[in-house]
This record gives C-alpha cells, sequence and structure tokens, in this order.
C-alpha cells in the first residue's frame, strides 16, 4: 500500500468529518487498487473503533484507552511498547503482540495495572506503522520451506522465501542476503518475502557500509522532488557584510553539512556573539514537495568518511558557505554581559560575507601558542588578522560552558573511540540534538566554540517564540529520575567512591559526573550515569533541557541554528522568516510608533493577532498531523543507526585480535557474566559466568560484583582484567572474551559446573545484595559449591 495507518489517522481532523474523497486526494491515491486499499483499512478501523464512517466521509473516534507506542523487543522474546507521551513502558507478551514487530509503532491497551516492581501490562490492537520492510538474513532450508533467517535477532520470526530463491544459499556463511518483505504475518500464515540481492560479510570497509545501511534501509535513499527554489529577498535585509564573520569547522569529510557562522564583538561590559545560520527555510515554499519530502528526511545522518545529506544537492550548493562570497543568512545577536548572561537578543534576515574558515588545526595550534608572542605559527597565518577574535571565542566558550554546567547541564567524558573509518562519527555535533548529555570537549575544539554559541541562539528563539505564543517545535530534556540517579550513587558508593550527597541523601548528575571524573574508575561510572540519562526529543509544547542548562520559569528551547543537519530548525526558520517578513508591529495602521518584534524588548507589550491565520493554520496543520511523532522517531532511528556503525567499526577492530591476551577495563556486572571494554577501540565483550572456571560466584547487584564463594575473588565495575578474544560476530556485534586468571588461581575440577544454585544460601557474614521484602539484603547466587 502507498500508505500506513499512521498515515490515514494522521489525515483526519480532530472532532470533523472528512470526506473519503478529500482523504483519498491527500494520501495520493488514484488507481482502482490504491482505492480498494483504502476501502479495506477504513472497513478494519472501523471495527476497532478507532473511525466512524458514513457513505462518504469519515470521522475519527475519541479513544484515550488506545495508547500509540513503538515496541521494543529482545533476543529472549521480552517486548515492552515505550509510549509516545513518555509514561511507563507497557510489558507485552507474545501472545499479545497480534504479528507486531520490533521497532514497529503500534496502538495498545493496558489489560493489567502495574504495581511497585511491575510495569503494566497490555496488548497491541492496532499496528500503526511497519518499521521492518526489508532485512539482512541468511538463507536456510527448515522443514521442507525455504526460509530467511533475520541477523536481528529481535525479530523472533523467520520469512519464507520461494524455492527460486535456493540459489542464495550459503552453507559457508560468507555472505548474508536483503530481504523484502511482501506480505506481513497474519492470522496463521507466516510472513512471506524475496531475495533482493547478495552481500559479502568479508567485503572490506565498503561492503561493511553497505551492511550497514541495507540493515536500516538507506542503500536507496528517495530523490528529491524537482523543485524551483526561491532566491531570498534582499529588501530589509541587514548588511553585515563587512562583519567579520568566521566558519568554524569541524567535520572535514564529504558532503559535510554547513554549520552556522560566527562573529565575536567587544562592548563596554561584555560582548555581542553574532550567530549566523544558513537561510534554508527562504529558498523552498512551506509546505511544498520539497518541503514535505524534507520532513520525511528528517536527519542528516554521519555513516563515516562520509555523510547523508538531509538537503537536496541544489538546496545544499545554494544555502551553502564560501568564504570572500555574500551569502543570505538568518542571523541573531546576543547581548552579553561579562560574566557570560545573556541580557537581549535580536533577530534579523541578514547578508553576510565570511571572511575565512577556520578548522580544527588551527585551533589546536592556537591552543599551543604562547601568550603575547610576536611570532604566528604557519597553521595560523591564514587567520592572522582574526587571531584575537578566536582567542576572545574561546575565552567565552570556556566562561559559558562553566555558566551551563553550574545550571544542571552535564559533560561526560565518552568520547568516540580514535578509529580512522568513524570518520566525521568521533566528531560530536555541536548542538544538543538527540543525548540527555554531551561529550566533554576543550574550549579550544571547534565543535565547543558552536555548541555555546548554538544552544544560546536555540535559547533565545525558544524564548522568543514561546513569549509570542507561535506554533514552534520546542527541544525538552527532562532531568533524570531521582531513584535512577540514586541507584547510580549506590552503586559508586559500593566500590568506595567519596560522595557528597544532600540533606536526603540525593546527589545531582552533574555531582555524580564530577565525582567520578576525579577517580580511576571514571569512563565505567560515568557510563552508568549515561544510562539512566533522559533523551533529547521533540515537542509541541516549550519544557525544560536539562542539557542545556534550561530550567526554572518558563523555560524554552527551539532549533535553528542548523537548518542542514535537523528538519525540526527548518520548520523554526520558516517560523522566525514569516514573523520577521509579515509579523504585525502594531495594532493598526493608525499607531505610528510598533513594537520591534525581532527582539526580546516586544515580550509583554503585544494584545494583537501577529500573523494572520491563514498564514498560520498550514503550522497548526502540520503539527496536528504528527509531524512531531514521525521527527522524533526519525531520531531514535538516527541513533540506532550510529550505534550500529560504531559496532561494526569496533568488531572489525577487534577480528584480528583474536586469540591474543589483552588488558581491558570491567564496564557491566550482570547475574550471568561481565562485560569488558577492551581499548583503544573500546570494542566490548561479555565474560560468561560458565567461563570462569575458578571457582561458583554470587552476583551482586547493587554492588556491581561477582563474588567467588571459595577463593573470595571479587570481579566489579572497572576492575582492570586481562582477556582474550575469542570470537567476533561483526554482523551481529558479538564478542566473546575469556579471563586470564592471575597466578595461583587454580581451576575447578572437572564435573564441577559453574551453574546457578537458587536452593543454597549464602555463607554467613557475606554482604549481599538486592532487596528483600523485609528490607534486607539479599543476593542471586550465579554458583554455590556442593557441600558433600
Amino acid at each position: 500500500m502507498k500508505f500506513t495507518v499512521a498515515d490515514l489517522l494522521d489525515q483526519l481532523p480532530a472532532g470533523e468529518s472528512l470526506p473519503i474523497a478529500k482523504l483519498e486526494k491527500a494520501l495520493g491515491l488514484s488507481g482502482t487498487d490504491d482505492r480498494t486499499h483504502l476501502q479495506i483499512g477504513l472497513h478494519a478501523l472501523d471495527r476497532l473503533g478507532l473511525l466512524s464512517r458514513s457513505d462518504d466521509a469519515i470521522q475519527r473516534c475519541d479513544t484515550p484507552e488506545l495508547i500509540p507506542a513503538r515496541l521494543r523487543c529482545s533476543s529472549k522474546g521480552f517486548c515492552f511498547a515505550l509510549r509516545e507521551d513518555g509514561g511507563e513502558d507497557i510489558y507485552i507478551r507474545d501472545h499479545q503482540l497480534n504479528h507486531a514487530w520490533n521497532g514497529d509503532r503500534v496502538l495498545v491497551k493496558v489489560t493489567r495495572e502495574g504495581g511497585r516492581r511491575r510495569s503494566p501490562e497490555g496488548g497491541v490492537q492496532c499496528i500503526l506503522e511497519r518499521h521492518t520492510t526489508a532485512l539482512l538474513a541468511q538463507v536456510e532450508h527448515q522443514r521442507d520451506h525455504l526460509v530467511a533467517l533475520p541477523l536481528d535477532d529481535r525479530l523472533l520470526t523467520a520469512v519464507q522465501l520461494p524455492e527460486s530463491d535456493a540459489e542464495y544459499l550459503d552453507p559457508e556463511q560468507n555472505s548474508v542476503v536483503e530481504v523484502m518483505i511482501d506480505r506481513y504475518p497474519v492470522a496463521q500464515f507466516a510472513p512471506q518475502g524475496h531475495v533482493a540481492r547478495r552481500l559479502p560479510i568479508h567485503g572490506g570497509e565498503a561492503a561493511d557500509l553497505d551492511l550497514v545501511l541495507t540493515k536500516h534501509r538507506l542503500n536507496q535513499r528517495p530523490t528529491a522532488p524537482r523543485a524551483s527554489l526561491r532566491t531570498p529577498e534582499i529588501k530589509d535585509r541587514a548588511d553585515l557584510t563587512q562583519q567579520p564573520a568566521l566558519l568554524i569547522s569541524g567535520w572535514q569529510c564529504k558532503d559535510t553539512p554547513d554549520l552556522a557562522a560566527v562573529c565575536l564583538e567587544s562592548r563596554d561590559e561584555g560582548w555581542t556573539l553574532w550567530i549566523h545560520a544558513p537561510a534554508v527555510a527562504e529558498r523552498i515554499p512551506f509546505g511544498g514537495s520539497l518541503d514535505q519530502w524534507l520532513r520525511d528526511q528528517a536527519e542528516a545522518h554521519c555513516v563515516g568518511r562520509q555523510w547523508l545529506p538531509l538537503l537536496s544537492p541544489a538546496l545544499q550548493k545554494a544555502a551553502g558557505w564560501k568564504p570572500g562570497e555574500r551569502q543570505a543568512a538568518l542571523s541573531v545577536a546576543l547581548e552579553l554581559n561579562s560574566s557570560g548572561q545573556l541580557e537581549h537578543y535580536r533577530f534579523c534576515r541578514s547578508l553576510i560575507k565570511p571572511e575565512a574558515r577556520v578548522d580544527a588545526a588551527m585551533l589546536a595550534a592556537l591552543a599551543e601558542r604562547k601568550p603575547k608572542s610576536r611570532s604566528t605559527p604557519a597553521a595560523l597565518k591564514a587567520v592572522k588578522a582574526h587571531l584575537d577574535q578566536l582567542e576572545q571565542l574561546v575565552t567565552l566558550t570556556a566562561l559559558l560552558r562553566e555558566r551551563r554546567l553550574e545550571k544542571g547541564s552535564l559533560d561526560l567524558l565518552l568520547p568516540m573511540p580514535p578509529i580512522e573509518s568513524l570518520g566525521d562519527l568521533a566528531v560530536p555535533p555541536p548542538d544538543a540534538a538527540g543525548q540527555g548529555w554531551m561529550v566533554e570537549l576543550p574550549a579550544h575544539h571547534p565543535m565547543a566554540i558552536l555548541r555555546e554559541g548554538g544552544l544560546l541562539a536555540d535559547r533565545a528563539l525558544g524564548e522568543h517564540l514561546a513569549a509570542l505564543q507561535l506554533p514552534a517545535i520546542y527541544a525538552v530534556n527532562a532531568a533524570a529520575e531521582a531513584s535512577d540517579l540514586n541507584d547510580v550513587a549506590k552503586a559508586a558508593l559500593a566500590l568506595e567512591i567519596p560522595l557528597e550527597l544532600d540533606e536526603e541523601g540525593h546527589a545531582s548528575a552533574g555531582e555524580l559526573a564530577a565525582a567520578f571524573a576525579a577517580t580511576d574508575r571514571c569512563r565505567p561510572l560515568q557510563q552508568q550515569l549515561r544510562a539512566v540519562l533522559r533523551p533529547v526529543s521533540l515537542a509541541t509544547e516549550a519544557g525544560e533541557h536539562a542539557v542545556a542548562g534550561i530550567t526554572g520559569e518558563e523555560p524554552a528551547y527551539a532549533p535553528w541554528c542548523c537548518p542542514g543537519l535537523h528538519y525540526a530548525d527548518i520548520w523554526n526558520q520558516h517560523l522566525l522568516t514569516l514573523l520577521l517578513t509579515e509579523g504585525k508591529d502594531r495594532p493598526s495602521v493608525r499607531h505610528k510608533i510598533g513594537v520591534d518584534l525581532a527582539s526580546d524588548a516586544c515580550h509583554g507589550s503585544i494584545d494583537w493577532p501577529l500573523l494572520p491565520n491563514s498564514a498560520l493554520v498550514p503550522f497548526h496543520q502540520g503539527l496536528a498531523h504528527g509531524l512531531v511523532q514521525r521527527l522524533n522517531g526519525r531520531r531514535r532511528f538516527g541513533a540506532e543507526l550510529e550505534a550500529d556503525l560504531l559496532a561494526m567499526a569496533q568488531a572489525r577492530q577487534a577480528e584480528p585480535l583474536v586469540g591474543q591476551v589483552l588488558p581491558g577495563i570491567i564496564s557491566g556486572v550482570q547475574s550471568y557474566g561481565f562485560f569488558v571494554e577492551v581499548p583503544p577501540s573500546n570494542v566490548e565483550g561479555l565474560v560468561h559466568v560458565s567461563s570462569l572456571k575458578d571457582d561458583w560466584y554470587e552476583y551482586r547487584s547493587r554492588q556491581n560484583r561477582l563474588v567467588g564463594r571459595k577463593n573470595r575473588r571479587t570481579y566489579m565495575l572497572g576492575d582492570a582484567v586481562e582477556v582474550e578474544i575469542q570470537k567476533v560476530d561483526a554482523l551481529r556485534h558479538q564478542i566473546d572474551l575469556a579471563v586470564q586468571l592471575p597466578e595461583g588461581y587454580e581451576a575447578l575440577a572437572d564435573g564441577q559446573d559453574n551453574l546457578a544454585a537458587p536452593d543454597k544460601a549464602p555463607l554467613d557474614g557475606d554482604s549481599h545484595d538486592g532487596d528483600s521484602p523485609d528490607g534486607d539484603d539479599t543476593f542471586t547466587p550465579v554458583a554455590v559449591l556442593n557441600e558433600a
């Protein structure tokens, strides 16, 4: 079908009937088969109670008991529905999935409320949108049927193939296949598909990239529609071409998106920081075919040494920067006092002419240059005229970061590993687009300069659009739950990490991060902290943004400085441009004096309609039709893509090391074993408890350790160990490790298995872990001695 259930429901206005003919037009349906599919879908949704229909019109029903969510399954068969409204996850038993797969967007009905230590349970009532339209698999014969077994073990099914695909059988498993889904499972019938092509497993870096892109359905991206680009109007633009604006470059690979240009001006008791963003929105009609295509793409993706751009080639070329060339921009002047506090701001449509491009090598040379040195290093000769401005930018960057951290933002020492094939992926982005934390960067790093300035600019626009009550797309990031932070603090205290707690026994995420940074277990502890932080998400209402340090009364954050990275920035640029060009600065023409709609000076002084209703209706309709939910889905998709690219690169680094013994750090402890990170690629593998032959081990969850019952040997978070890399499965990102025992430790006698024996009690005097009903600590007996 050309449409999903989500597409259909998004077109139905709340509380209003929609003629079926208009629905067909909105969905782009013209053929007889398409209309037949629509009637089948409408009939099914009518039976589910999601809509009511008459002869020629339909209306969406109010169904508050059905909760939109996205399925997240595990290889063990456990599935949870992650609610789009941020509520508690809902456990879905396998017989309640109703043929939904991992990643599918669904409507869930709660069948059993949750308790103190139990998640609510529910069942899938409707599949809104399928996540998997193609998959990577291996072809096998099972029970006289040719089937494709997905590499993703979260897809708990086999796909039936036609016998003609038997040519793709590969007993040596030197290749995998791309399978296109022709029919999803229904009733007692299994899913069906066909093989599109074969992909080699050991084909080098380019083949690995093809594998990852195929897994995420990015190997064949849709072509941008043909559309004429608008030329930004010169009239009423601020001419800033004499300003010494600089292009700060942090990325170097092919098709890198253009980022903001910056300029810093000193003034009495402070600075004016100019942020200039490429004027992308002015070049495309809002709601037009190209704008709709950009909404579907949603994000630019770095895939190592190259980029999959968000913008079409023509749009990227038209809006891009070049030193010495005039270019249209959307700009903001941020007035800061001497302590780095934002006092006032003003937006404008502008013309700029960047004077130079500054890269990481230049800023590194600037950091190494001695103060008041008269000589200029060779790396800085191209920007010699701008050295004073660069030094002030670095100083201001450090000051702004300090203020941000004081307000609860979080920087962690968790950079990407130094793997060459990661390319630009190893360089953190300049904005706080996804994670609830940011990578700690030195003040002279290009992305640090762009980050601090961009955060201020996005905060300014968020406050401005919220004050004017315009339909912006906001970014929000709630602080981590206190209970989750307490669990991390308890794990640190069990490792004898000194912590300062408040009167109630709590510590903030920033305090924990700072305390961990001062220890030799910094990385594993900060990884534990990272796991409990909430991601950034988009919303139609303004709210706090913890990672940007925006809290307190009426917090708001509206991204707009990176239109080459995210569609949300383009949306807000559309809105800002509309305000600057068509906003009414006075109640009527009889009033001779108007307000300045471009600055914060107008807040609280407007009591008339700023924009005609006809101009705002398309914005309200876009938000009402689920745009923000789709953009959030694409952000999650991007995070999964990045994780797979990193895991593939790390696995390839580990393959030549099979059989070698290397030092590592324990990064996580579970009842079934512990995980070890092996530098420098930081590849993570599992040491299974069954491979610990020297003793039987108990799991102490609160202390993050395994404890030997006989020799009292412990394996706990942050411990240094030596491991042998035994097996690497690059496709499934699985690394098997075996720990090397120190001298003096002997393996158990043959026949004594290191298996759990839950009926045994712990030895007297042991300190145990976990919460028992009466409040005493308990333990998980991974293995205990068989006493004679």
